[in-house]
């Protein structure tokens, strides 16, 4: 405990007494402790009466054991020692003096409705409100080349590997840019070890129980003031594909979404160039039927299919981002309603196929199923190279591109960690003390 930096020792001398006050600053109310521990000392005449006064105290308690103690201040109580010589432990829980507000972006159904504030105490009172494991380590600093940048750094010391957090000190460290870090994007973004990889090697959150939930998985947590989103690293593949209501559902209901999102995921890269390589290079793939079929309704579209599917995608990239920006009361009616005169029009037209505004309305639901916006905004960006892939080399060109993401993905290394993992290790994770 004393290894965190929000752990207080508070020596207090009065005449011939010394009071000693240890408390967890994160979640205790200093004006609190000043009021009732600190102010009443200075105000009794010798040491008896300030003890009498302390165990008068409503909610007052008597540890027995070591143990008792350390659970006592996790949970919000201040330990008052006289003379070296235990008194009382006394509440002294701060209220959540920022609420936290639901969560939006990574909407629950039976879980957790709470997500993070902006203010870094509040939030450091959440996690050691839910993660009340003795082992829970924190320390707060601010970055170098940022020192009006404040950052909390969560571990449990008996789970987490110590190369890993080494690792990534020195990477918040190495951070050199004299820029002003307001989001939690920025930091994952300058403490990344590959900058400019596509894909995600720390996972951005705004939920206090999935960073709990990595916490006791062994890895690490950095929350930023002023942002109401947390960085976790490392992070694999796999936690980009997971939902929070996969913790809290049956174990194959869990299972069933968790394939349904990879189903997903495979639709999203390569539905549309798929059809690219079908009507382009291997039509005889089809059934004659539904060859046909495909040939009348892009009887009057007057270029190729490439161009085709690159028009209507795009579209929909824009409605995407429109429906970001735009007010919540009107986005959803004005994306909505733009989309569908946009297609409509657009079959008229003969700009597109009908078969055509099907496949785009299957990349684009099956896009918004990956429960991580960034792993969603990489395969938004994945797809459009396979279809320029595709588009050059057909059918055979979308497999060799789809085999060499896999190569890539099981070679890339995150913090010395396999970064390809299709599913949860074992399902749970081996503590260091017991793995060594």
């Amino acid at each position: 405990m004393a290894e965190s930096s929000d752990f207080v020792i508070r020596q207090l001398d009065h005449h011939d007494t010394t009071v000693h006050l240890f408390y967890l600053k994160s979640i205790c109310d200093d004006l609190k402790i000043q009021r009732d521990l600190v102010l009443p000392l200075y105000q009794a005449d010798r040491a008896e009466s300030y003890e009498n006064y302390v165990r008068s105290l409503i909610n007052q308690k008597t540890s027995s054991s070591p143990g008792q103690l350390l659970e006592r201040v996790i949970k919000g109580e201040a330990i008052v020692c006289i003379e070296d010589t235990f008194i009382a432990n006394v509440p002294m829980k701060k209220p959540l003096n920022s609420s936290p507000g639901p969560a939006e972006v990574e909407v629950s159904v039976v879980g957790p409705k709470h997500a993070f504030s902006e203010e870094l105490d509040t939030n450091m009172n959440v996690i050691r409100s839910r993660y009340t494991e003795s082992s829970l380590t924190v320390e707060r600093a601010n970055l170098e080349s940022h020192p009006k940048t404040e950052i909390a750094i969560f571990y449990d010391r008996e789970l987490v590997d110590p190369e890993v957090l080494e690792g990534i000190k020195k990477d918040l460290k190495r951070i050199s840019d004299h820029i002003v870090i307001q989001a939690a994007g920025q930091l994952q973004r300058k403490m990344s070890p590959a900058r400019r990889t596509l894909f995600p090697t720390v996972m951005i959150t705004e939920r206090p129980d999935r960073v709990v939930l990595n916490l006791s998985q062994g890895k690490v947590a950095i929350l930023v003031q002023g942002t109401p989103f947390g960085i976790v690293a490392p992070a694999v593949f796999y936690d980009f594909m997971t939902a929070m209501d996969d913790v809290y559902s049956h174990y194959w209901t869990s299972r069933f979404l968790l394939v349904l999102r990879y189903i997903g995921l495979f639709f999203n890269l390569t539905m549309a160039s798929f059809y690219v390589g079908l009507t382009s290079y291997n039509p005889e793939f089809l059934r004659v039927q539904l060859a046909l079929s495909i040939a009348g309704s892009r009887a009057p579209v007057p270029y190729p299919s490439f161009i085709e599917v690159l028009f209507m995608l795009l579209m929909m990239e824009l409605l995407t981002e429109a429906s970001i920006r735009l007010p919540r009361t009107i986005g959803s009616t004005a994306t909505t309603v733009g989309g569908l005169i946009l297609g409509t029009a657009a079959t008229q037209a003969g700009l597109v196929s009908n078969i055509m505004i099907i496949i785009v309305a299957c990349v684009a639901i099956s896009n918004f199923v990956l429960p991580i916006n960034e792993m969603m905004f990489s395969m938004r960006v994945m797809k459009y190279v396979f279809l320029g892939i595709t588009t050059i080399f057909g059918i055979m060109g979308l497999v060799i591109a789809f085999i060499g993401l896999i190569v890539h993905l099981t070679r890339k290394q995150n913090y010395g960690r396999a970064y390809l993992r299709f599913f949860a290790e074992n399902g749970k994770v081996v503590p260091r003390k017991e793995a060594g």
